[in-house]
């Protein structure tokens, strides 16, 4: 079991120290569930009022926030700070060293040094798997893929033909890198081109087939990336599906064909975007929000939950809605339909009067 001085998760956090007592900590949990050899993590108000309740003799607390008889370190940004701390605490899985002797990799392979690929994985051809690569089990990482150095696959990682992967990225289990876009054609135009041309649909075409685009295109992720579990992100039809630098993507996530993601994202679990956005850097699109197919987000912006997005917005929107509209448009229509209601319930308290003075003054003559 780890354990640390007061002193060293000061120095790590970059904290203040109050020091009431010594404690040697060897874990970290909210102050309710704290014992006296745990560092309480209170973070927010609530936190710090069961501070009084635990049985911890130290506490990780906001900047400002001392308690008598309580060992406190203080920190600036408590969120930081837990992130450090839960790193000093954190213990990766397992991985075998070496090669498992279930895992088949084929001889055209190369492995950079250190690189450990657990049971049941597959290489195929021609993939070069960068230094200190971490392959956990139940993977197949497809021909021609190229990864960078100190990657990390959890269990039930599929990776297509040729995809490209950076420096430090992070696949969560079942993760599908590069499977084929959805992407089809007709041969007359088919009931959704006659919707999107003027609105209306002319004909049934109920024997009109329907043809496969096959995608030949890859996907391309950037350094420091990390892809939440059973995620997908379809390779292009032509050019590449491309995944920008330090963009990290919850759990549930769709990403289609085309599509061009940007640097230092954050896309919440269950987001869908659709084939060939062009998403900007540092843009946020929380859980459940849906983008069409074709449309750019500018830098900078913030997709709200649920939100369903149909149309292009500039760098640093804040749209919410279904269809996406920018954020004080949402409020004020919001706002109207509140002050709507409060009208119809007007009318309705004085609808009889209104009615008698009609009849009064024969106004339906």
């Amino acid at each position: 079991m780890k354990t640390f001085t007061l002193e060293e998760i000061t120095n790590i956090t970059g904290g203040m120290l109050t020091k009431a007592q010594d404690v040697s900590i060897s874990m970290i949990a909210p102050p309710l569930l704290a014992d006296e050899n745990t560092l309480a993590l209170a973070l927010g108000e609530d936190e710090i009022a069961n501070l009084s309740k635990s049985r911890a003799k130290a506490a990780l607390v906001p900047l400002g926030v001392n308690i008598d008889g309580l060992t406190t370190i203080e920190v600036e940004r408590p969120r930081l700070a837990m992130m450090k701390l839960i790193n000093m605490f954190y213990a990766a899985p397992e991985v075998n060293t070496g090669i498992h002797p279930s895992a088949i990799v084929h001889e055209t392979a190369k492995l950079g040094e250190n690189v450990k690929i657990g049971p049941n994985v597959v290489i195929a051809r021609n993939t070069i798997l960068g230094d200190n690569t971490q392959i956990v089990a139940n993977s197949y990482i497809g021909s021609g893929v190229k990864t960078g150095k100190n990657c990390f696959f959890h269990p039930g990682v599929n990776i297509g033909d040729r995809v490209i992967l950076g420096d430090n990225v992070i696949l969560q289990h079942g993760v599908s890198l590069g499977a084929d876009g959805f992407s089809f054609v007709t041969e007359k135009p088919d009931n959704i081109e006659q919707a999107k041309q003027d609105g209306t649909i002319k004909e049934s075409n109920a024997e009109q087939k329907i043809y496969k685009i096959p995608s030949i295109g890859s996907v391309v992720i950037g350094n420091n990336v990390e892809i939440g579990a059973n995620s997908t992100i379809d390779r292009g039809t032509i050019e590449n599906t491309i995944i920008g630098d330090n963009t990290k993507i919850d759990d549930l996530v769709m990403i289609g064909h085309n599509c061009k993601v940007g640097k230092g994202c954050l896309i919440v679990s269950q987001a869908g975007i659709a084939g060939s956005c062009v998403i900007g850097d540092r843009v946020v699109i929380a859980g459940q929000a849906g983008l069409a197919d074709h449309i750019e987000i500018g830098a900078d912006s913030i997709i709200a939950a649920k939100t369903g997005v149909s149309k292009s917005f500039p760098e640093k929107s804040i749209i919410m809605g279904i269809p996406a509209i920018p954020r004080k448009e949402f409020i004020r229509n919001i706002k109207v339909m509140k002050e709507a209601g409060e009208l119809v319930t007007k009318f309705k308290k004085y609808e009889p009067l209104l009615k008698e003075f009609e009849e009064n003054n024969d106004l339906n003559s």
